[in-house]
């Protein structure tokens, strides 16, 4: 389904919080493309594509809601021609609903690659080093070509440890965000796409606080929580979120950017997330290992080369249903892109499933049974790291 075929209506982003279990939310997002139940897990495709995953293999396990990056389709090919072929969804052939972010996290990673000032940032290619420049206006603009359902407004992402620079960086945002605001206005069509504010502020609850208060005062159709999962303790982003959410607007839906890992979408929905999105699963894939609600199995370990059983017992992905541990684990060692695959199929299924049953227990007013049950049971391997793309 290419974007122009879409039928709009005026409540298109209307949002329904159906019920509440504690700090947990289950409900329904209208989008163009479709309803989005959430909670909701959104498998990463930085590239107009989640690495080594077809779209019809993410329909058949369930996926929803798929994001694109703003800053890797802006370098290449070129959000004007993706914009040529039908927009993101056309150009890819997923039908359902897309977010894109706003570039900001990946142009500010660049460090000195980058110059940022009050009216935007400069920075080179990480591919050829070239210059290019994003105002929040040029982030709209690209945004609008790839022609994602939920879009995001351009914000600095700093640190958050620094108080200073987080300071500095809450303001920045501030003032982008309203810029955005205006632009997606001028040049958009609000009832086509969705544009969110981020909520900055490190980890310190006044400026949390700060942030939300002025970005509420935009009215967005929703709101994101950016500027986790960037160096703090995984104790540090609970007790951010904990003081967070519950001045966000109990109407929008609530965004938790590049957060993937099992326990935190556990411990993210319990305060309140509806949204979230990381490249873990597919990234920890390519590394050999699979995430499963037990913890990581790494398929590296001589252990599997004998067993005669699924990655996780119990799964209905396509991996589990078919092959055996044996044989993944060859696949691995032999270097073969299906070992890639097979385990990126079962990572991703383990994710939205998980999601599908943290739902299923908000409705029944069980979650917080079900959380205790799976944080007193699942063992983080090494460190349980997020990120934004790969």
């Amino acid at each position: 389904m290419s974007a122009g075929k879409v039928t709009i209506s005026p409540d298109m982003f209307e949002f329904e919080l159906e019920t509440t279990d504690g700090g947990a939310r289950a409900g329904v997002l209208q989008t163009p493309h479709g309803a989005l139940v959430t909670p909701v897990f959104a498998p990463v495709g930085t590239q107009a594509t989640v690495k080594a995953v077809q779209p019809r293999e993410l329909k058949e396990m369930g996926a929803t809601l798929v994001l694109s990056n703003t800053y890797h389709l802006y370098l290449r090919p070129g959000d004007e021609l993706v914009r040529d072929f039908g927009g993101l969804h056309g150009f890819m052939k997923w039908d359902g609903p897309m977010l894109t972010d706003s570039g900001g996290f990946q142009v500010f990673s660049l460090g000195q690659l980058r110059q940022i000032d009050e009216d935007g940032v400069t920075f080179r290619s990480h591919l050829d080093g070239s210059v290019h420049r994003f105002t929040p206006e040029k982030s709209i603009q690209i945004q609008h070509n790839l022609g994602a359902d939920i879009i995001m407004c351009f914000d600095e992402c700093p640190p958050p440890l620094d108080r200073a620079v987080v300071e500095s960086a809450v303001a920045r945002t501030l003032a982008w965000a309203k810029r955005c605001v205006e632009e997606h206005a001028r040049s958009g069509n609000p009832n086509r796409q969705a544009l969110f504010g981020i909520v900055q502020g490190g980890i310190f609850p006044d400026l949390r606080a700060q942030s939300v208060e002025t970005l509420a005062a935009l009215d967005c159709p929703g709101y994101a929580v950016g500027g986790l999962a960037v160096g703090e303790t995984k104790a540090q982003m609970n007790a951010t979120l904990e003081a967070t959410t519950p001045l966000m607007p109990a109407n929008k839906p609530r965004y938790l950017m590049g957060v993937g890992s099992p326990e935190d979408l556990v411990n993210g929905v319990a305060r309140g997330i509806d949204i979230f999105d990381c490249v873990l699963p597919t990234r920890v894939a390519r590394n050999a290992a699979a995430m499963t609600r037990h913890g990581r199995l790494n398929f590296r370990n001589l252990q599997h080369a004998r067993e005669d059983m699924p990655i996780e017992e119990g799964c209905t992905c396509y991996a589990c249903r078919t092959f055996s541990r044996a044989y993944i684990r060859h696949l691995v060692k032999a270097n073969e892109l299906l070992g890639h695959q097979l385990l990126s199929i079962h990572n991703l299924h383990m994710l939205i499933s998980l999601m599908r049953d943290i739902r299923a227990a908000i409705i029944d007013g069980t979650f917080s049974t079900f959380a205790n049950d799976f944080l007193a049971n699942y063992r983080p391997t090494g460190k349980e790291a997020n990120a934004r793309t790969g």
